[in-house]
């Protein structure tokens, strides 16, 4: 297993992040389990949840994901051997079952859902603490045209980096990161915490992906000069990038099939660059999943790639994509259908 700094910590995080947020409604506590099992076993020492996993979220079901994890430590022990990385929701009117809806990034409100994860994953603390996505409205979950309003915005960014300063400092989260955020955003706290307002920003987690490569437009070189790099989550596109849905072998229990509620990767542009890069793939020899999962393991603005599965074989194979290295022909290849088909799943 390949290690990679977090940001300017002393943390060393696995290249592959165990991604969680199918347990407890696709996966079952067991099976929840047995993916920490392997995935430790395997190097792995990275974990992402979040607290209103499982996915879709619903009032049912939020905070399972975290209660797995925290099962899992209470029979297995083993928290220092975790960097446990989890992360709260921002305002959105179809969480309202979330803290009665009040999801604003200030004091009250973190220090609640944080003490409520805490309670779910059974530590005293977590290694990063991420904003799930802004208070503000920017361009994310497949929005392409701005339309935010300043004045709007809500909580002030340096009242939201002061009160996780707090929580930093009584030792309940050790580093804090973003997702779903923009170059403004992740530019604008790393001002303030230079400023001496807060903590320093250590990640970012966005989508990135042969269907979505966004990220490298601004991100990517904040990342790099900054030493905040990309979580990436969703490296395979839902599923997409596996070539399973165009084969017609993914079945009625995938994703996608699952769930209709999930259009970001729909849609003729998503069908045609997906099936384009799974040709691609079977016509060099390499599988399209792993294919997908290794460009991605190759950025250099990388620091770890969340990786998410059903199965232990899906884990197993994801896990292996570490081990796969793109010659410069599949490179090039990968780049003209991109100029093709370029950001077909924003």
């Amino acid at each position: 297993m390949e290690y990679r700094r977090l940001g300017r910590t002393d943390l060393r995080v696995s290249a592959i992040c165990l991604g969680t947020m199918t347990w407890g409604q696709q996966n079952s506590e067991a099976e929840g389990h047995a993916q920490m099992d392997h995935a430790l076993d395997r190097g792995i020492n990275f974990w992402d949840a979040a607290e209103m996993y499982p996915v879709p979220p619903t009032e049912a079901t939020y905070g399972r994901t975290e209660t797995i994890i925290g099962s899992w430590f209470a029979s297995r022990g083993g928290r220092d051997k975790v960097i446990l990385a989890t992360k709260v929701a921002g305002p959105d009117p179809r969480f309202s079952f979330l803290r009665g809806g009040n999801l604003r990034h200030d004091r009250a409100n973190l220090r609640a859902a944080l003490d409520s994860s805490l309670k779910r994953l059974k530590t005293d603390y977590v290694d990063l603490y991420q904003l799930h996505w802004p208070e503000r409205r920017v361009n994310s979950f497949g929005r392409l045209a701005y339309d935010g309003d300043p004045a709007k915005d809500g909580t002030p960014l340096a009242e939201t980096l002061a009160a996780l300063g707090e929580l930093v400092a009584e030792g309940k989260i050790r580093h804090i990161g973003l997702s779903n955020d923009t170059p403004w955003g992740l530019m604008r706290l790393l001002q303030l915490a230079d400023a001496g307002v807060g903590p320093r920003i250590v990640s970012i987690q966005n989508p990135y992906n042969l269907l979505n490569r966004s990220f490298e437009m601004a991100l990517a070189e904040v990342a790099l000069h900054e030493d905040c790099g990309l979580l990436a989550y969703s490296p395979l596109a839902m599923g997409l990038l596996t070539g399973k849905y165009q084969d017609g072998t993914a079945g009625p229990n995938a994703r996608l099939n699952r769930f209709s509620q999930f259009v970001r990767y729909s849609g003729d542009h998503a069908a045609a660059a997906a099936a384009a890069y799974v040709a691609l793939a079977r016509e060099h020899a390499l599988d399209p999943g792993q294919m997908a999962l290794a460009f991605v393991n190759l950025r250099t603005f990388l620091t770890s790639n969340i990786v998410g599965a059903t199965s232990l074989e899906q884990l197993a194979q994801n896990i292996a994509s570490l081990a796969i290295t793109l010659d410069p022909a599949v490179i090039a290849a990968i780049d003209a259908i991109h100029r093709r088909y370029t950001y077909p799943c924003p």
